[in-house]
């Protein structure tokens, strides 16, 4: 029973393949590649030839090759983030996948960066521009809980110096400071958390202050 084709590409998001046999071209136009390499199509807009890059080359690929011979990889900027793989993560991200994409627990790749305590993949995700330092999974937690509760101070040191709340709770209510599981972690969100109670209660005083001057 031959697989279902992969879903068409959106408009701005690129299908990636692992290859599982070697394909050698007939004509100048077509792509070459070898057994296990990772191939992003960014145009499936022709049903017979999708474009694709490999090894910063760029080329075209029988789309039935494709849906036979290749296996398809869901979600790469994660997988390259769980395990830490800084040349795969650039080589995603230079290929246009998307930075905030999901998976299928709702988590971003910095998520998992942060869960795996891998900070310069931390630090490559955030040259990003549009990074999404707050997005919640389906437990609720961000990248800050992860990093948290994994005990990775000098992540969190990261996270909260690039904006990330420290006001959001996960579906056990939890903040970040709550699931902190080492004092570096919690000396740091605390102190983070009370400059922006301070800050608030202070912009709280100059509302009431203005409020005396106009009467």
């Amino acid at each position: 029973m031959s697989k279902p084709p992969p879903k068409p590409v959106k408009p701005g998001q690129v299908k990636v393949f692992r290859a599982l046999y070697t394909f050698e071209p007939r004509t100048p136009d077509e792509l070459y590649f070898e057994e296990g390499d990772i191939i992003y199509i960014t145009d499936m807009s022709d049903t017979s030839w999708w474009k694709g890059t490999c090894k910063g080359r760029t080329g075209l690929i029988p789309s039935n090759y494709v849906a036979e011979q290749a296996e398809s990889i869901d979600n790469p900027l994660h997988e390259a983030a769980k395990r830490g793989n800084l040349s795969w993560l650039r080589e995603c991200l230079d290929n246009r996948v998307g930075v905030n994409g999901l998976d299928k627990a709702g988590s971003t790749a910095l998520y998992w960066a942060c869960h795996g305590g891998h900070k310069d993949i931390v630090e490559v995700l955030f040259t990003q521009p549009n990074v999404e330092l707050n997005q919640q999974n389906k437990l609720g937690d961000t990248a800050l809980h992860a990093a948290a509760w994994k005990g990775y101070a000098d992540i969190v040191q990261l996270l909260l110096a690039k904006g990330a709340r420290t006001d959001l709770r996960n579906n056990e209510k939890k903040l970040a400071l709550d699931m902190a599981t080492n004092a570096a972690c919690a000396s740091l969100l605390k102190k983070k958390q009370q400059g922006t109670d301070g800050a608030r209660t202070l912009s709280n005083a100059e509302d009431y202050l203005d409020d005396e001057d106009s009467d």
